[in-house]
């Protein structure tokens, strides 16, 4: 029996375990990348685990997503990153040369490896034919020192892209389709795989998008094959003799089938407050919009702003609207000036920003109360753009611009007065890595440096034999790592758990970290419960990392996404699930609840619970779907203290 592309890759990769679904294995990682949210966190930890210098092929350190400086925190993470990248031996991309998925795709991004990364969106690498996977900054930090990771062996979806994509229509509208068939949600443990004769018509930096926000369908990864497509893109980058043919088996076989006809696709974008909230462009047709924002790791590319920049020309943004244009990368905004397209966005009213994620996070760019904004970006949670009562709608570039000079969402496909460009990619892009810093050669002459707000990552304590405590807040489905740890001006604490474990749960509960604090002061432990995809979203560790500094010991869901479910194992939650979605109405806010023998169960591989809610008097069964390895981890109390005590 033949080989899906994932099969081809894992099993060039594979330590241990079989590659059966659902069984745990272990694989060997290439590259890692970090960005500068997550990887602060991250390098404290690998100092912590005493390692001396990275072990794996390539590690890169980008500075992309706090690049506003305001007080001195994020300038201190970023001085801490720079010296302890030249240390231990990591590629330091500095702040304005771009972001992490993008710079990783253009200079780094090799068919057929490993790339783990300390950001969700790290699967944009399966764009180039990478198994590329977001995991937590701890997971990354070990895989620095040559260990494995650890994942569930995939069930292999197969999308099949048939036919070419009309005008107007891009890469964007396929992806919002995928999200608009398989949801946000139950696409846990599943890899999807792209095929067909319709991809000789996406170029890479497409491709990149469609992998990128696969991220929103919950699944491990998104790939696709290395063909003569991806040749021309790395040879192009000047990289062409790391490209190899990655292609499935004629007779490969797959856990599930879907077909997409590219030519029937129109545009699509995803409404508020989700990104599988998917509508048509034509159903949102004179909508007033008060503001625009393109770029992020989604659509910043060469070819996507080139796009933007040819519908604006001769044309400017309406009075109203507020036009903001992040370019990608240093590559994207110097082939953008010296081609003219700068000058076009300038005199179109756009507002150049930085090559950074900036309005995707939240950290800038925040639209007026009320407000409508278009962007290009892959999350439209409620709150993430930094005003809560804002609208956001997720769409492409092209829909994006058209909106931008009418005021208003626009069908383009009802568009007369202007037509389509159609950028074709570069024969040879701009090559200048001069933002890239080498780590040292001499790494005992290199002082690592910590601002006042940089502290040690700190350390849970082994699983009690009992857990006693209180649900601490009860919430419903879909929250996200935002909900439990918001972004934008508040990741500036990120270094400093204690300051920034002030702000857990902030959207949905601003009383919850004192609750908790005073759980824990007082001997007990604080339970949360959940409905539904809990922990969607950013890979941020911090989510689980601050929970378990208020005393946090488990979390009860009707289901837990990937990222966050390792999180939580990695220092020392017990995340367990409700058997029935009945159960979770078994359980109020500020119910007492205990957890006897715990620690005794999982040693002995219980999969099965008993949650005795002593204030209602009943018992509530759970499921405690873990490793062996993972059940190890719990019991010392995370990963640090696993592998310390290793």
């Amino acid at each position: 029996m033949g080989l899906n592309v994932v099969q081809k890759i894992l099993s060039e990769h594979l330590i241990g375990g079989e590659l059966v679904p659902g069984r745990e294995i272990s694989i060997r990682i290439d590259q890692t990348l970090t960005q500068d949210a997550t990887g602060t966190m991250a390098y404290l930890q690998f100092e912590a685990m005493g390692l001396d210098r990275v072990r794996n092929e390539l590690a890169v350190s980008y500075v992309d997503h706090n690049t506003i400086q305001v007080g001195y925190e994020n300038a201190d993470d970023h001085r801490y990153l720079q010296t302890v990248a030249s240390k231990y031996g990591i590629v330091y991309s500095r702040p304005g040369n771009g972001i992490c998925h993008q710079l990783h795709l253009e200079r780094f991004g090799a068919p057929g490896k490993t790339l783990l990364g300390s950001d969700s969106h790290t699967p944009t690498g399966g764009g180039i034919g990478m198994i590329a996977i977001g995991a937590g900054g701890i997971d990354v930090a070990v895989a620095m020192g040559g260990g494995p990771f650890y994942l569930t062996a995939p069930k292999v979806v197969k999308i099949t892209l048939k036919g070419k994509l009309r005008a107007w229509v891009t890469a964007k509208d396929i992806i919002l389709k995928v999200l608009q068939e398989f949801t946000t949600r139950g696409n846990v443990g599943c890899m999807f795989e792209y095929a067909g004769p319709g991809l000789k018509h996406l170029s890479v930096p497409e491709r990149a998008t469609i992998t990128n926000m696969g991220a929103e369908c919950g699944v491990t990864t998104s790939v696709f094959p290395s063909d003569d497509v991806t040749r021309a893109f790395l040879e192009a980058q000047g990289r062409g003799g790391v490209w190899r043919e990655l292609v499935a088996d004629p007779d490969a076989t797959y856990e599930k089938e879907i077909t997409i006809n590219l030519s029937k696709l129109e545009p699509l974008a995803s409404a508020p407050h989700s990104p599988d909230n998917v509508v048509t462009v034509a159903s949102l047709a004179g909508l007033k919009v008060d503001q625009v924002m393109i770029g992020s790791c989604t659509n910043s590319s060469y070819t996507d702003l080139k796009t933007v920049a040819k519908i604006l020309e001769g044309r400017t943004a309406a009075p109203g609207v507020s036009l903001g244009v992040a370019p990608g990368s240093n590559q994207v905004l110097k082939m953008l000036a010296d081609g003219g397209s700068v000058g076009t966005l300038l005199s179109a009213g756009a507002r150049l920003l930085e090559n950074a994620c900036g309005f995707c996070i939240g950290n800038s760019q925040s639209p007026q109360t009320d407000a409508v904004s278009l962007r290009t970006n892959n999350r439209n949670f409620e709150g993430r753009s930094g005003t809560k009562s804002a609208k956001v709608y997720l769409v492409s570039p092209p829909v994006a611009a058209l909106a931008a000079i009418s005021g208003q969402v626009v069908d383009p496909l009802t568009v007369t007065d202007i037509k389509y460009p159609r950028v074709k990619m570069p024969k040879a892009f701009t090559i200048d890595d001069a933002m890239f810093l080498a780590p040292s050669v001499d790494p005992a002459s290199v002082t690592v440096v910590r601002g006042p707000n940089i502290g040690e990552p700190p350390r849970n304590t082994p699983l009690p034999e009992a857990i006693r405590g209180v649900a601490t807040l009860k919430v419903g489905d879909k929250i996200t790592t935002d909900h439990i740890m918001p972004a934008g001006a508040r990741l500036k604490y990120r270094s400093n758990v204690p300051a920034y474990s002030q702000y857990v749960f902030e959207p949905c509960d601003t009383g919850f970290p004192k609750r908790a604090a005073e759980l824990r002061d007082a001997g007990k432990q604080s339970i949360v419960v959940a409905g539904e995809s809990y922990g969607q979203g950013s890979s941020r560790e911090h989510a689980a990392l601050c929970p378990m500094f208020l005393g946090v010991k488990a979390i009860v869901a009707k289901s837990i996404e990937r990222i966050h479910a390792a999180n939580l194992v990695n220092f020392g939650i017990l995340p367990l699930l409700f058997e029935t979605a009945a159960d979770y109405e078994a359980i109020s806010q500020g119910d007492e609840l205990v957890l006897e023998g715990v620690r005794e169960a999982l040693k002995a591989g219980a999969e099965r619970l008993i949650i005795r809610n002593v204030t209602r008097g009943v018992d509530i069964p759970v499921k405690a779907d873990l490793s062996q390895r993972q059940r190890a981890i719990i019991l010392a109390g995370g990963l640090l203290n696993f592998t310390k005590n290793c």
